[in-house]
């Protein structure tokens, strides 16, 4: 496979950008290559700068959930970009999509538009704090919420790949009010706050994790968690920012507030919070909690997540034939495997762990086979198979994959397997 095209284009990147590129897991630098630039994307492919064809098991990390360039979503952003690309005022397409969420996430009665998942985290722990009154926030080792200041703390994705469980420049103070634990340890969760649950705010938590790699919540875990913060008077966030609209975990655990971002916006910059509206009627400026952003609510993203959402609804069995295609492809894998492997799934969303043992929680994560991992992501690559260059990271299976497409990363990942062992 050649890649001189990229790695020109990576080379004069990094004359501009730390690292040459503007989100650090890009980099490659886990998996000692150069990224292929992108040119364009289609379906289930995405092409790079020098004309290689890959299948795309990242999927702009996760909105592509119906592919890339879908049709009816070209054609209403084409349609909305005549219109203008923004106002910084109120727009009936922010109320349209909001209704459309709401669908999905009842529990969402009042929410609010942001544009990344960082600002819908870090403006649901802010609303925490400010309608308990108290300052402490509860997360979980490995799961990222994004790059704010307090969730810096024993972060998992980009941070845990380049070993740097929390960042400078996230002051001793900041790091002093969250309390970081084992995913999936509910007796860490319950003596921590059978020591300190009335300063508690709230606990944040990816119900399932997807930045350590996927890592699934074990059996009533979730369930204690809601138990445990309605009796110490703490919030529950869930942030589905990754898994929103992928999974249904909702069902029967209902959190305070929910952060939701990627597929919300189908493919554009758009996130959001909301949850109960006795907590959400104190942001600003129904309440003091102020948060605000110029492009919140941009009618670009508010059109295509509209559509996307529209076609989740529309479509019979969306979720349930997704879920069932991602099964198939990891049942191909499994079945071609010659070194121990690990796939967790949840919905549409899958990884491959190095390891001979079920995976956790962070540590259990951290101890995989990283050489392993490293061998079997080059030869996938340059087998045009485009998966996350870092084991800490989920795949994701879209609508526009089909079988040739499975067949094709099966064969991949046959030869990739036979290079490990």
């Amino acid at each position: 496979m050649k890649l001189e095209k990229s790695a020109a284009a990576f080379a004069l990147a990094k004359k501009f950008m730390p690292g040459g590129v503007n989100s650090p897991v890009r980099s490659y630098q886990n998996v000692d290559c150069n990224p292929p630039f992108i040119a364009r994307a289609k379906g289930s492919h995405i092409f790079d700068i020098d004309g290689n064809d890959f299948i795309d098991y990242v999927g702009s990390w996760g909105p592509m959930i119906l592919g890339h360039a879908h049709e009816k979503i070209v054609d209403a952003l084409k349609k909305a970009v005549e219109r203008g690309t923004s106002y910084g005022a109120p727009t009936e397409l922010e109320t349209e999509l909001a209704a459309l969420v709401q669908k999905f996430y009842p529990s969402m009665e009042v929410m609010r538009m942001v544009n990344s998942g960082t600002e819908s985290t870090m403006s649901a722990l802010r609303v925490a704090r400010g309608f308990t009154g108290r300052e402490k926030i509860v997360k979980f080792i490995g799961c990222y919420h994004g790059h704010s200041d307090s969730l810096l703390v024993k972060a998992g994705s980009g941070a845990a790949t380049f070993g740097e469980p929390s960042s400078p420049g996230v002051t001793f103070g900041t790091a002093q009010d969250t309390i970081a634990i084992p995913y999936n340890d509910i007796s860490a969760v319950e003596k921590i706050f059978n020591e300190c649950g009335e300063k508690i705010a709230a606990v944040i938590v990816e119900p399932v994790a997807g930045n350590m790699g996927l890592v699934l919540p074990e059996e009533n875990f979730l369930e204690k968690l809601r138990e445990v913060t309605k009796k110490f008077g703490a919030l529950l966030i869930f942030d589905e920012v990754m898994s929103g609209f992928r999974v249904k975990i909702q069902n029967k655990i209902k959190p305070d507030l929910t952060c939701l971002g990627k597929i919300i916006g189908g493919g554009l910059p758009c996130a959001a919070y909301g949850g109960r509206a006795e907590i959400m009627r104190n942001v600003s400026p129904d309440g003091k909690i102020y948060q605000a952003g110029t492009l919140s609510g941009n009618p670009l993203a508010m059109t295509a997540g509209i559509e996307t959402l529209k076609i989740l609804i529309d479509t019979p069995n969306f979720s349930e034939n997704l879920t069932a295609k991602t099964s198939k492809l990891i049942e191909g894998i499994k079945g071609v495997a010659q070194v121990p492997i690990q796939t967790p799934q949840a919905g549409s969303m899958f990884c491959i762990f190095f390891s001979n043992k079920k995976v956790k929680n962070y540590e259990d994560a951290a101890s995989c086979n990283q050489a392993q991992f490293k061998k079997f992501f080059i030869a996938m690559l340059e087998q045009g198979i485009y998966l996350a260059p870092s084991q800490f990271e989920t795949l994701f299976v879209s609508a526009a994959h089909d079988d040739l497409d499975f067949e094709k990363t099966i064969n991949a990942a046959k030869i990739a397997f036979g290079e490990l062992v």
